[in-house]
């Protein structure tokens, strides 16, 4: 099976979610990120066909978001995405892509949904 997953090895969730694709018998490819992060448009498709909008793929928690003011209700999709693309830290993780759809993995176990 094809697996992509978005990945950042610092990130317990991030690391749950790669051990149980490889549990499962799959050894995806790995992209980390905050090194190799996705384009604007690959982020927003990513974030659509894991039937998500932007506001739920931002790590509010990052610090960056309030600095950023991202907080504010009045920030809008596009917003968002231009700052995640910008600020790849800023990205939710972990996102995974396999032939049965795209999630974003949070808690670990929806990767289970998809493999």
């Amino acid at each position: 099976m094809d697996i992509t997953i978005y990945h950042n090895p610092r990130c317990g969730t991030s690391r749950n979610t790669l051990a149980a694709i490889r549990e499962a018998g799959h050894e995806p490819q790995v992209i980390e990120y905050l090194g190799t992060p996705p384009s604007r448009e690959q982020l927003a498709r990513l974030i659509a066909d894991a039937g998500l909008q932007p506001r739920d793929a931002v790590r509010r928690k990052e610090a960056l978001y309030a600095e950023l003011g991202l907080d504010r209700p009045e920030v809008d999709d596009a917003a968002l995405l231009d700052a995640m693309a910008a600020h790849p830290i800023l990205i939710e993780r972990p996102f995974v892509v396999t032939p049965k759809g795209v999630r974003l993995c949070r808690p670990f176990e929806r990767v289970r949904e998809i493999l």
